[in-house]
């Protein structure tokens, strides 16, 4: 017997023909499977299509946090699967809620499952740890690019400007203070080897550009104006939390309710500034102090 031959094969054909037909004006059985299959199709679509949207970014948050969980405490694998289905699950509910508002948040809820992929699944291994933050945003940089295209999203309405720009270096310099705060909590090795400005420059811009520029990109400039607009101002808070609950693979509790708190305030800074050029800086800078700095002038404080 081979894969390719007919299930039908002369066996069960004897079979079928030993068994008993049907007698005339016998009812027929009916199984209760197709129509035990269609309620649940149409559950399921119900489900996608009508339940409120609040209730429904809040079912997404929930599965992502336990994706990160399971990816952080169980095995990594577990949560690339699940990672996976996520995607799946949201590009189909999108493709689904196409001529509603909802899927302009669903299409960038995306990013959350596939950043956690790329991270997982690239090949990161052989390279010294600073690249994997450039490698793994050029991918997600060229996602943003379509995405944005998609929902026809200008630059000025990603917060690509300068709008009021003493306000946002004021904002910049407040990663210097987020990266110290977060070095305490977390206090990790340096990305870099030595502390001079040789060794220190293109990690630095790798930083700003694949962590600040990129993050800022796709958390405030495109998730939070579809939260915003689907969600009304919760949607400050439902992005806040998507980003920190990204940060559960450091293991820390500190570090999420930290970078909820820094996130919130990221958002309702380009909520009043519409720019993201003042977070984008915060950003890199707090990752600049985190990875960069604080590792070397801890080291030499003690």
């Amino acid at each position: 017997m081979t894969s390719t031959e007919s299930p039908l094969s002369e066996t069960g054909l004897a079979a079928a023909s030993s068994q008993p037909s049907a007698v005339a004006g016998t009812p027929a059985v009916v199984s209760d499977q197709p129509a035990a299959a269609s309620g649940w199709r149409r559950f399921t679509l119900d489900w996608l299509l009508h339940r409120p949207p609040l209730h429904v970014a809040l079912a997404y948050l929930a599965v992502l946090a336990l994706a990160e969980i399971l990816t952080t405490l169980i095995d990594a694998r577990v949560g690339l699967v699940m990672n996976s289905i996520v995607l799946f699950v949201l590009l189909l509910h999108t493709a689904l809620a196409w001529e509603t508002p909802l899927h302009r948040l669903l299409v960038t809820l995306a990013f959350a499952p596939l950043i956690r992929l790329l991270s997982l699944s690239l090949p990161l291994a052989e390279f010294p740890r600073v690249y994997w933050y450039f490698i793994t945003s050029v991918p997600l940089f060229v996602a943003a690019f379509l995405v944005a295209r998609l929902l026809d999203f200008s630059l000025d309405g990603l917060g690509i400007n300068l709008r009021a720009l003493p306000v946002q270096g004021l904002v910049a310099l407040t990663g210097l203070a987020f990266g110290f705060l977060e070095y305490k909590i977390l206090q990790p090795d340096p990305l870099a080897p030595a502390f001079t400005w040789q060794a220190l420059l293109v990690p630095a811009l790798i930083l700003l550009f694949s962590t600040g520029f990129l993050e800022e990109l796709i958390f405030r400039g495109l998730m939070q104006s579809t939260a915003l607009e689907v969600l009304g101002r919760f949607g400050l808070v439902y992005v806040a939390l998507i980003f920190a609950v990204l940060h559960i693979g450091y293991k820390s509790v500190v570090d999420v309710v930290f970078v909820f708190a820094v996130g919130f305030f990221f958002g309702w800074v380009v909520w009043k500034t519409r720019s993201i050029v003042g977070v984008t800086l915060a950003h890199g800078l707090t990752n600049i102090m985190l990875f960069l700095v604080m590792p070397f002038l801890a080291a030499t404080a003690t």
